[in-house]
């Protein structure tokens, strides 16, 4: 694109956000950049020939690829076929049915897992989920789906509430991972069947945990009214309970969880305000908690409120706030996802400080951490191909090689 194409092109998008009332940080943060780089965009500087790059800018805009820039390719060919990742396996498992046997009375299977074999089993599924080893998840969820599926139609009575809450426990380890992996749709799939097994285990707290995951799908297909709507509704309806019953650790974990939620739907939409209302209100909630805990595998305490605060100050622009706060952070304590996830923050905080070299080492423990989360974290993927933009040819081989193995080279 020559230099009047890219300032022509840059007009239209500005006209477009101001239209739609959107801020720069507010679009910038919905397609994965920086308030610098949507700038340089609107002033004509910064090209944006990648189509995936013109695409979350359409869809942000609420306009046709081609309306956005008149002379991008069409979409009359083929897509690519989605890359494999590690969750293909499970993926598959949720597109049909997993107990289409039980349903029709065939015959039984030589060995029936107990309960108490089936607990063992989502138990590691869990395991699996917070420490990134995906793939094995992805495994194990082959085999556990549809002995869970078959439990619930089969076991006595006086076990099918218990049959269904693993299940319920079941499909949000899948909803959790399909999340982080950038499956969206999936995980809304999974979320949605483990809030209707959680109804009919008779454990409300676990119809809630599963909202949660649904609310985190929709953060990711970049539904935020959608997202804002189920968590702020879970969580009032859960507020009001509470003040006629009284709380418990679980509720607590499960509320203070849907206002972090809440949080990253306002930074997500650069609503710094409210963002940081929910993060107060989740500081308190964990307060009253007492310590880190992770009740229906949320996670949720005072540490991981900090480990949230620093992503959300990332997300609204505030790198230096994210610094202070997230580098003085113990997390050894949380699950292997989380400490990647703040090693992905605080990463993504150097990298808008132009801080190359600290970023990349953040970058790289991150990787370390879990490999799965550098190829599937779009804002980090973003952060690291501008590290590579503006360093030029003095970008150093190891910051190139890592651009490569996250698939963000530019």
């Amino acid at each position: 694109m020559d230099p009047e194409g890219r300032r022509a092109f840059g007009a239209r998008v500005a006209n477009l956000r101001i239209q739609r009332g959107l801020t720069q940080k507010a679009l910038a943060s919905s397609v994965g950049r920086t308030t610098s780089w949507l700038s340089q965009v609107e002033r004509g500087v910064q090209p944006v020939n990648r189509l995936d790059v013109l695409r979350l800018l359409a869809d942000a805009l609420g306009v046709p690829v081609n309306e956005l820039r008149p002379d991008a390719p069409q979409p009359e060919s083929a897509e690519p076929a989605p890359e494999p990742n590690d969750l293909d396996q499970a993926r598959l498992l949720i597109s049909g049915h997993a107990a289409l046997g039980a349903l029709l009375a065939a015959e039984e299977p030589e060995e029936r897992p107990s309960l108490a074999d089936l607990l063992v089993r989502v138990d590691l599924a869990w395991s699996l989920a917070h420490d990134g080893r995906l793939s094995q998840l992805s495994a194990e969820m082959n085999t556990l789906v549809p002995q869970l599926e078959r439990a619930t139609r089969t076991v006595a009575e006086r076990e099918r509430a218990q049959a269904f809450s693993l299940l319920a426990r079941a499909y949000q380890a899948l909803s959790a991972a399909f999340t982080r992996q950038n499956e969206a749709d999936a995980a809304w799939v999974a979320a949605d069947r483990s809030i209707a097994a959680a109804e009919r285990s008779g454990r409300p707290l676990e119809v809630f945990a599963g909202t949660f995951r649904l609310a985190h799908a929709f953060v990711r297909l970049r539904r935020y009214d959608q997202a804002d709507h189920t968590a702020r509704t879970a969580a009032s309806a859960l507020a009001r309970h509470l003040s006629r019953t009284g709380e418990t650790p679980e509720s607590l974990s499960v509320l203070g969880s849907l206002h972090l939620a809440l949080a990253v739907v306002h930074a997500r939409c650069g609503s710094r305000t409210e963002a940081r209302q929910e993060i107060a209100t989740a500081r308190r909630l964990a307060a009253r908690l007492g310590g880190d805990r992770n009740d229906l595998h949320l996670e949720f305490g005072p540490t991981n409120v900090e480990v949230q605060a620093v992503a959300i100050a990332v997300d609204l622009g505030d790198a230096g706030e994210a610094l202070e706060a997230g580098e003085s952070l113990n997390a050894s304590g949380l699950s292997t996802e989380r400490q990647a996830r703040l090693a992905l923050d605080l990463g993504r905080a150097h990298a808008q400080l132009r801080h190359s070299g600290e970023a990349l080492s953040y970058f790289l423990r991150a990787e370390h951490l879990a490999p799965e989360m550098m190829r599937s974290h779009t804002s980090a993927r973003s952060a690291i191909r501008d590290l590579v933009l503006v360093a030029g040819r003095s970008a150093s081989a190891e910051l190139k090689e890592l651009a490569r193995r996250a698939d963000a080279m530019p």
